[in-house]
């Protein structure tokens, strides 16, 4: 089973022409269905996301969180780690803005 490490991801929608952090987001665990005994993703966005109140964490899939997609003929992950310091360093502050 592959678990993504805790911390900050981009979504494969990211626009950089787009708001700032659009489909940026920290993964914060996982968790398992106690019903079908499957795992998904527990992350939360860090843009505005209007339909997602009052929640402030989203859930996906562990497979779906993990799978490849194509997208203009490129293969690329759903989700990919970010590991700039200093993209890091601004999403922590981001992060503290909105949820602290």
């Amino acid at each position: 089973m592959n678990i993504p490490a805790n911390g900050f991801y981009v979504h494969y929608k990211h626009d950089q022409s787009g708001s700032a952090y659009n489909y940026m987001y920290e993964v914060v665990g996982i968790v398992r269905n106690t019903e079908d005994k499957t795992y998904a993703v527990i992350y939360r966005p860090l843009c505005e996301n209007n339909w997602l109140a009052p929640a402030i964490f989203q859930a996906r899939p562990l497979d779906m969180f993990n799978e490849s997609i194509e997208k203009d003929g490129l293969v690329m992950p759903r989700f990919r780690l970010i590991t700039d310091p200093a993209l890091i360093a601004e999403l922590e502050k981001v992060r503290d803005r909105m949820y602290q």
